[in-house]
Formats: C-alpha cells, sequence, structure tokens
C-alpha cells in the first residue's frame, strides 16, 4: 500500500506543477490580450487605469480607517486616522475627476523621467563605471521621454498613463507566458528521468 501511494504522489505531484504552470501561462495570455487592448484603446486604458487607482485609494483608506479605530489605544491613531483621510480623499477625488488626475500624474512622471534621466547622465559621466554605456542610453532615453511628454502636455495625458500600464500588463503577461512554458518544460524533463 506504502508503494502505491508513492509511485501515485509523483505522479499526482507532476499533474498538480504541470497544472499550476498551465494556469499561469494562462493568466499570461488573459494580460498579453488586455494589454494589447490598451495598447489599441489608450485613452480608455488611461480612464480605467486612473478609475481603478482611485477605487484602489478609496478602499484603502477605508480599510486604514477601520484598522485605526482598532488600534484607538495605541500612539499612531491620529497617524493612522489622517493617513486613510488622505487616502480616502484623494480616490473619491480621482474618481470624481479622473481626467485631471491624470493630467497630474503624467505631469509628475515626466519630471520623474526628466530627472532621473538628468541623474543618470551626470552620474555615468562622474563614474565611468563597467556599465558606462548602458546607464548613458538610459539617462538619454528618460529625459527625452520626460521633454516629450512634458512638450505635449497636457493633451499626453489622455494616452501617457494607458500606454504605460498596458505595456506593463503586455510584458507581465509574456513573463508569465514563459514562466508557465518553461515550468512545464523543466517539470517534464524531471518527471522523464
Amino acid at each position: 500500500m506504502t508503494r502505491s501511494t508513492g509511485a501515485a504522489g509523483p505522479r499526482g505531484d507532476t499533474a498538480k506543477l504541470n497544472r499550476g504552470f498551465g494556469v499561469l501561462a494562462v493568466l499570461g495570455v488573459i494580460l498579453v490580450v488586455a494589454g494589447l487592448i490598451g495598447l489599441i484603446y489608450t485613452a480608455a486604458a488611461t480612464l480605467t487605469t486612473m478609475l481603478l487607482f482611485g477605487w484602489l485609494l478609496l478602499v484603502g483608506g477605508i480599510v486604514g480607517l477601520l484598522h485605526a479605530v482598532q488600534a484607538r489605544q495605541t500612539n499612531f491613531f491620529w497617524l493612522g486616522v489622517v493617513v486613510a483621510a488622505l487616502n480616502i480623499a484623494a480616490g473619491v477625488v480621482i474618481i470624481k475627476i479622473p481626467e485631471a488626475a491624470a493630467e497630474a500624474l503624467t505631469m509628475f512622471a515626466a519630471l520623474l523621467f526628466l530627472t532621473g534621466g538628468v541623474f543618470r547622465l551626470v552620474g555615468s559621466l562622474v563614474v565611468r563605471g563597467p556599465q558606462f554605456g548602458w546607464t548613458l542610453v538610459q539617462g538619454a532615453f528618460g529625459l527625452l521621454l520626460g521633454i516629450l511628454v512634458l512638450a505635449t502636455w497636457p493633451s499626453s495625458s489622455q494616452y501617457v498613463i494607458g500606454t504605460f500600464f498596458s505595456l506593463s500588463l503586455l510584458f507581465d503577461g509574456l513573463g508569465l507566458i514563459a514562466t508557465g512554458y518553461g515550468g512545464r518544460r523543466i517539470v517534464g524533463m524531471v518527471a522523464g528521468k
């Protein structure tokens, strides 16, 4: 009886692993499709991203407020209440006016690209480390991207956030597909030995 359980156990584990990696691959395909749709409809992707962000802030603020009320005897009660209130307020504002929130977030992203690009460029020129060329290219790309987004702002806010979010979905999905496919191959190779 122990032998049959031992023999069935590895096969069952292999089947579970294969199913798990298969689920990862299917989720990857869903993310890739969502990313491609988002790249086609960038304005809708931007609006959807902002609404999702607003709802996450709102729900997170409500949960934070409930947690602060539960911990009202601690020294961090008021800090928890203030942070929760700010999250709730930001969530409500983003849900009510997602276009303005997208404009503000796009401006913030452009400024991050600009400052990051400048720091990488200067850092690569000053340090001249082993990754000099790659850091220089990253800095120049960040600086160029920041300038391009700012040059067309606020109209760029209609597509920048949606494009970045869609690209993130696309690459995350490709990563999950590769993990699922590679994992199944490795399980098949190990189980075949």
